[in-house]
């Protein structure tokens, strides 16, 4: 037998792992628990109940939105119609919701050969501004904005469906930032 296959057989005594922590498993989850307990009473569902005891799903379903003109103005209300009531339910509303659309379409990639704009974005400006019913106070306002890119095409009417199409993505979006943003208003509103 070779030195060499005598240092291969040889037994190493066993080492301790430099990565195994030091003290028993109970003691680091004690530890754990000692540290997470400040932060207990520091979380909050956001659909729960608010200072007066109404969960926030009320609040919203309370939530009456005026008509917004144009096309534009009617997807934006129906997702916030959808938005705040789902259920459809009737509820007495005790806040009014006033929204502004400003709508512009951009054509960043114009075909040099034909001179014809090959896409373009919609961008969508909502001016918001949420207000109690009876004393018309003010709870909050805001802006969101969506922009929605599409294709152009020779054919005119697919052009017509993309615009559309990209309208109704844009609605989505300025809806969801506009829910948002009312229902952190109205959680913190205590």
């Amino acid at each position: 037998m070779s030195s060499f296959d005598r240092l291969s057989t040889a037994r190493l005594p066993a080492r301790a792992s430099s990565c195994e922590p030091r003290g028993s498993r109970s003691t680091i989850v004690a530890f754990a628990l000692l540290l997470a307990l400040p932060l207990g009473g520091c979380i909050e569902p956001l659909y729960g109940p608010l200072g007066a005891g109404a969960p926030l799903a009320t609040e919203l379903q309370a939530i009456d939105i005026a008509p917004i003109p144009d096309r534009l103005g009617h997807y934006v209300r129906n997702e916030l119609v959808f938005a705040f009531n789902g259920t459809g339910s009737e509820v007495a509303p005790r806040y009014r919701l006033e929204v502004k659309l400003r709508e512009r379409v951009q054509t960043p990639i114009i075909d040099t050969v034909t001179g014809r704009a090959t896409s373009a974005s919609t961008i969508v400006d909502a001016e918001y501004r949420l207000v109690t019913v009876p004393e018309a106070r003010e709870v909050t306002k805001g802006l969101a904005f969506g922009v929605a890119s599409y294709d152009r095409f020779s054919n005119r009417l697919a052009n017509v469906r993309a615009a559309r199409d990209s309208e109704i993505r844009n609605a989505k979006v300025v809806a969801d930032q506009i829910r948002m943003s009312i229902s952190t208003a109205l959680a913190a509103k205590r």
